[in-house]
């Protein structure tokens, strides 16, 4: 990007004072570059009281509201509310780009699909997409400020966490296509039902162009049963000759067989998904077969890694509901291995329903096979454990709390020989990422 501090003020409406030529965005003062715009943003911490800061890492402008008395000789924009100036300021360089939009939500697997999606479209179009997880009210507008000009396919992704949120974002982008991957039990605890979230990841169409096509999965009554006034395509059927391995999974959709490197049923539903977006922007099926091969995961996100003594991990730690846990558990089942444990930490906002829920998923964690077992947190202590309890034998067992990592990262360390396979699935509020970068020390 390349504005004036004038021009800028100019799309704002706001007021500005200094001159300089604006090349990129920053939010944090630590990260700001030559050239930026550094947005005082007014969250937990005030970004008004980093401003020199940034700019003694290169800020050429600020922009800040007019609550805050800033110095006449910084460079500034002036604005009414930052966290709004920057989604305008977003806004403005979508429309100026004007790429193909493909919007992607969900309860699980919308960082994948992500991911998928983007190789598939980088074959045909120049293509962007949101980067890391920069899925929110401040995420977005920075993917598309980040966004190169000449882009002409946008992958962005769009989280949420309560009700209107993905309303603002979808207006923010205006897709030409929208995808839901799935409805889980993510953030139920400000949702209390699943109805209610199949409602809120629907105000994806908010935004989408009346043109524009919604792909939702084909066994989710709460979306199919909708209406929605634009196109709607169903994905996931069609599928055949599935063939399970430990570090990918084959199948066959359209007479075309594809390789994927995941695990899981459920991430054959991502691909088909991002196979059927695909289709619908005329890419042809070789390339998207070959795209998916290799395709780069963000990580964190069901992401296979072995360690120096030969030991795979299945690391699953950025987000974790009932649904994902159920649908890995029954894939760990699956792999063929001599020894499977499973490393499972605490679901979080979940609720009045948080008890149930992870006492329903003991009979699953029994039923998976696996030879040790490893509980992090109060949630799965309290009403997990006993059942896991009542029902073993020869399985080990063994329970942490949330600030025993240490020692969980010590009793891991040796478990396990070449070929072996420990899962590690949890919400990211537990850390097990900390697990994940100890073992593979």
């Amino acid at each position: 990007m390349n504005y004036e501090i004038t021009e800028v003020g100019n799309i704002l409406k706001a007021p500005t004072q200094g001159t300089g030529l604006i090349t990129g965005v920053a939010f944090n003062s630590q990260q700001v570059t030559t050239g930026d715009l550094f947005v005082a943003l007014v969250m937990d911490n005030d970004g008004h009281n980093y401003i020199q800061n940034a700019l003694d890492n290169g800020a050429v402008a600020v922009l800040v509201d007019n609550k805050h008395v800033i110095n006449t000789e910084i460079p500034a924009i002036i604005v009414d509310d930052t966290l709004i100036a920057l989604q305008q300021l977003g806004e403005h360089q979508r429309n100026q780009i004007n790429p193909t939009v493909i919007a992607i939500t969900g309860s699980n697997g919308k960082t994948t699909t992500k991911d998928m999606l983007f190789s598939i479209m980088a074959t045909t179009y120049r293509t962007f997409k949101t980067p890391e997880n920069f899925n929110n009210e401040i995420g977005v507008p920075m993917t598309l400020l980040m966004m190169p000009e000449d882009t002409e396919v946008l992958v962005v992704e769009l989280g949420m966490d309560r009700p209107g949120q993905l309303a603002i974002l979808s207006r923010l982008v205006k897709p030409d296509v929208a995808v839901i991957t799935m409805i889980g039990e993510a953030h139920i605890e400000f949702f209390k039902t699943r109805a209610n979230i199949a409602r809120a990841k629907l105000e994806i169409v908010s935004g989408l162009k009346s043109d524009g096509v919604l792909f939702i999965p084909f066994d989710e009554p709460l979306l199919t049963e909708a209406i929605v006034q634009q196109k709607v395509i169903l994905f996931g059927q069609g599928v055949n000759n599935i063939k399970a391995f430990s570090d990918h999974t084959m199948f066959v959709y359209q007479n075309t067989q594809f390789a994927i490197p995941l695990i899981g049923g459920y991430n054959i539903m991502n691909a088909l998904a991002a196979i059927s977006a695909g289709i619908l922007l005329h890419i042809d099926l070789k390339k998207v077969a070959k795209a998916l091969q290799t395709f780069d995961l963000t990580k964190n996100r069901t992401e296979r890694l072995v360690t120096a003594r030969g030991v795979v991990l299945i690391s699953d730690v950025y987000n974790s509901n009932p649904t994902a846990v159920a649908a890995v558990l029954a894939t760990l089942k699956a792999i063929p291995a001599p020894h499977k444990y499973v490393v499972l930490g605490d679901m979080l906002e979940l609720g009045d329903q948080a008890n149930k829920l992870h006492a329903n998923l003991g009979q699953k964690v029994l039923d998976s096979g696996v030879d040790g077992i490893y509980l992090v947190g109060p949630l799965l202590n309290k009403n997990m454990a006993p059942i896991i309890q009542a029902h073993i034998d020869s399985v080990e067992f063994h329970q942490y709390e949330t600030d025993q990592l240490d020692r969980l990262c010590l009793d891991l360390q040796d478990l396990g020989e070449k070929g072996d396979v420990i899962l590690l699935k949890a919400s990211h509020g537990i850390h097990l990422e900390i697990v994940v970068n100890a073992l593979m020390k």
